[in-house]
């Protein structure tokens, strides 16, 4: 069995490579050959944290297992993330463990790749102002991921504690664009581009501040009951998934469906676009949303990347569980 420990991964995996495992894994999905199996994330009772399983196969790569871990907000005061995960690889032909991977980095890296991967085959070709809401771990993972997709000149952000955007304004002066933070009115006016990244359980994003043309990447909600935008605004937009039956129940698009304004059909898989099967973006004044749930097969993508990178480059360890 192979072990990639946490503190190997940076060096091993770029962002081009987590987009490129990303956006595959989304097409073998929309193809029905990958599957993401039920999702289990619950509240444990201790220390207020979410823990679960994500779990799926991907035929064509040979990826087989697990991600497990969650949420504990009350990291950050030990001086270590909130969100904690290790993923397992089996041999998908006899079932034996094959590696484990740490699975913080990756998780980040996978979360602004499916961002990326949306804004890529989503956003208006001449989007400038990139808008991001949220400013936790994963927040400046996503303005790099993001940024390299389209030709944007400047960034606005906002989150419910100002001060804490100083990581992101640093991370957008690292890639050279200008940052400024501003109100939530101000964001949707200029963003051409907006990713929310939140743990929020009531609407952020309202309706009326997104204007038309706007590609939304809603990367935060994953659990039943959270929410960053608003329905009417899910309801208002053309709607593109990871994955349909997360979108509509763990998702953003929940509220939406859980108030009649949105219909399971209305939510289209983003793999189907990467393939062709599906038109993206039909119109500069229409809105997309991206309801990016996480879904297993990203993390065993990005964590089976990773051991072959691990192998390569000598850094692997290997332990004999016989």
């Amino acid at each position: 069995m192979i072990i990639v420990p946490e503190k190997e991964i940076g060096a091993l995996i770029t962002r081009a490579d987590a987009f490129t495992a990303v956006e595959s894994v989304f097409a073998s999905m929309a193809k029905r050959t990958a599957t993401n199996f039920p999702v289990i994330r619950e509240a444990i009772g201790h220390a207020d944290a979410l823990y679960g399983f994500k779990s799926g196969f991907d035929r064509a790569a040979l990826n087989l297992g697990l991600k497990s871990g969650g949420y504990w907000p009350g990291n950050a005061a030990k001086g270590i993330t909130n969100h904690q995960s290790t993923v397992f690889l089996f041999d998908a032909d006899s079932g034996r463990c094959r590696a484990v991977v740490g699975g913080n980095l990756l998780t980040a890296l996978r979360t602004a790749a499916a961002a990326a991967v949306s804004v890529a085959h989503l956003a208006r070709r001449d989007s400038k102002v990139l808008g991001i809401v949220g400013a936790g771990h994963q927040a400046a993972f996503q303005l790099r991921a993001v940024a390299e997709q389209r030709g944007f000149e400047r960034v606005v952000a906002w989150n419910r504690t100002a001060s804490k955007l100083d990581g992101l304004a640093k991370a957008a002066g690292e890639i050279g664009l200008p940052f400024k933070a501003v109100s939530l009115e101000e964001l949707g006016a200029q963003a051409d581009v907006i990713v929310t990244i939140t743990s929020s359980f009531e609407p952020v994003l309202l309706d009326r501040h997104v204007k038309p043309g706007t590609h939304l990447a809603c990367m935060g909600t994953d659990t039943k009951g959270k929410q960053e935008v608003e329905a009417a605004l899910v309801a208002r937009a053309t709607l593109f998934t990871d994955e349909v039956a997360q979108s509509i129940s763990i998702g953003e698009c929940q509220h939406a469906i859980a108030d009649g304004s949105v219909t399971e059909g209305d939510v289209g898989e983003l793999g189907e676009v990467i393939n062709g099967d599906r038109p993206g973006r039909r119109a500069e004044d229409e809105i997309t949303l991206f309801d990016g749930t996480g879904v297993g097969l990203q993390d065993l993508a990005v964590a089976g990347a990773v051991v072959d990178l691990a192998v390569e480059k000598g850094v692997a360890l290997e332990v004999d569980l016989t």
